[in-house]
């Protein structure tokens, strides 16, 4: 288990940094983060630590589209856990003004096997 999840960080990491270098023409980053987290419950105690990675950018093959990736990757969450990562991978198609519809798809330490997510999206700005 450790060893796919250091190969899904490696991936979110570089999946984030292609898009960064990718050419301007073919690809438009709207925002490519990498935050790292110091947990610590209510109580004061440390729950580990996070790494987040987001990376958004679109793209055109013939009409415009978003992709999205997210991914948390935890470390010594408690003393039952030593480790969980979740993952999201999404293809967002503009539709009309603010809607669009949306494929996704889940991964996590807590999904027995990945999730496909279909639906709609209304863009609030």
């Amino acid at each position: 288990m450790k060893k796919s999840f250091n190969f899904l960080l490696l991936t979110a990491i570089i999946v984030c940094g292609m898009v960064s270098i990718a050419p301007a023409q073919s690809i438009t980053p709207f925002t490519n983060e990498v935050s790292y987290f110091k947990n610590i419950d209510d109580l004061g105690h440390s729950r580990g630590t996070t790494l987040q990675v987001i990376s958004i950018n679109g793209f055109n093959i013939g009409t415009d589209f978003i992709f999205e990736f997210t991914g948390d990757f935890n470390w010594d969450l408690d003393l039952y856990e030593d480790y969980d990562y979740y993952l999201e991978l999404s293809i967002v198609k503009p539709v009309y003004k603010k809607l669009s519809v949306n494929y996704q798809r889940v991964y996590g330490t807590f999904y027995a096997e990945p999730i496909n997510q279909f639906g709609l999206r209304i863009s609030l700005f």
